[in-house]
């Protein structure tokens, strides 16, 4: 078990934090392990559920040194400044509305961020855009038996005070660059912030269905309008599908259509192509 660092952590912060969003929704503070370094808040939460620990569960690190890419076949190391966190829940939901889960975490954070005036936008299907720079990103795990979706780890990084790469912003130099006094103060109010956004944005989803947080999640999307290239033939983003699919119609001369794009399938930028 990694050691906990509640030395560097305030928890009364995060509480408080996190009741001053629930106050309308009375969602509970769920139990919340702080730790240094490990090498994947994910695995450590699939550890824990593997030990029959009661869902909701929640941890954070300081660091990670084997955090895991949306497809799973990437790892990096998360440098000490960012937010690093896992929720582990309970999900009551058939395998094929996976894409769902993705649509609810995603809008619940960034609504949750909006609320503090930070201008998050989303990029298909579960990146947090601020700026049309990568704010965080999303990475869910979930185990499936008889084909119901049984658990579900949801993954968060989000820079908070990290160093960045050219196509990615941190909170502090946003704060920085728009001279705006900081909504968001500390670690601890961001943890907060993205939990609740986690836990919310899924029960809105289980209360109005898919068809009115698809609504939400479009308003959010920054990719409609985009230009993009398939096999050669131009086209631009027109929307995403109840089955988390990217929608983009394709020009030809004297003819248009719509097609349907899975999550792997395109990897939207400023210039993205499709290629057999």
């Amino acid at each position: 078990m990694p050691p906990s660092i509640d030395n560097q952590f305030d928890r009364n912060k995060y509480e408080q934090a996190f009741l001053s969003l629930s106050d309308r929704s009375k969602l509970a503070i769920i139990p919340l392990d702080v730790l240094e370094i490990i090498p994947s808040t994910n695995q450590y939460l699939w550890e824990l559920i593997a030990q029959k620990k009661q869902l909701p569960l929640a941890a954070i690190a300081l660091q990670q040194t084997a955090g895991r890419g949306q497809w799973g076949n990437r790892k990096w190391q998360s440098s000490p400044g960012g937010l690093y966190l896992s929720v582990g829940i309970e999900t009551y939901l058939r395998s094929d509305r996976y894409p769902h889960l993705i649509m609810a975490t995603a809008w619940g954070i960034a609504t949750t961020l909006r609320q503090y005036h930070v201008p998050v936008l989303l990029k298909w299907s579960n990146d947090l855009i601020l700026f049309k720079k990568k704010l965080g990103g999303i990475k869910i795990e979930t185990r499936t038996q008889q084909q119901s979706l049984t658990y579900a780890v949801v993954g968060v990084g989000i820079n908070w005070t990290n160093p960045i790469r050219d196509l990615g912003i941190n909170l502090q130099s946003y704060y920085q660059t728009t001279q705006t006094e900081a909504s968001i103060t500390c670690l601890e109010q961001l943890t907060a912030i993205a939990i609740y956004g986690i836990l919310s944005g899924y029960q809105y989803y289980l209360d109005v269905g898919i068809e009115k947080l698809l609504d939400g999640y479009l308003q959010l999307l920054s990719n409609l309008g985009q230009s993009v290239t398939i096999e050669g033939c131009p086209g631009i983003v027109s929307g995403v599908t109840s089955k988390g699919e990217l929608k983009v119609r394709l020009r030809s001369p004297g003819a248009s259509t719509e097609i349907c794009l899975a999550p792997g399938q395109i990897s939207l930028g400023y210039h993205s192509t499709i290629d057999n």
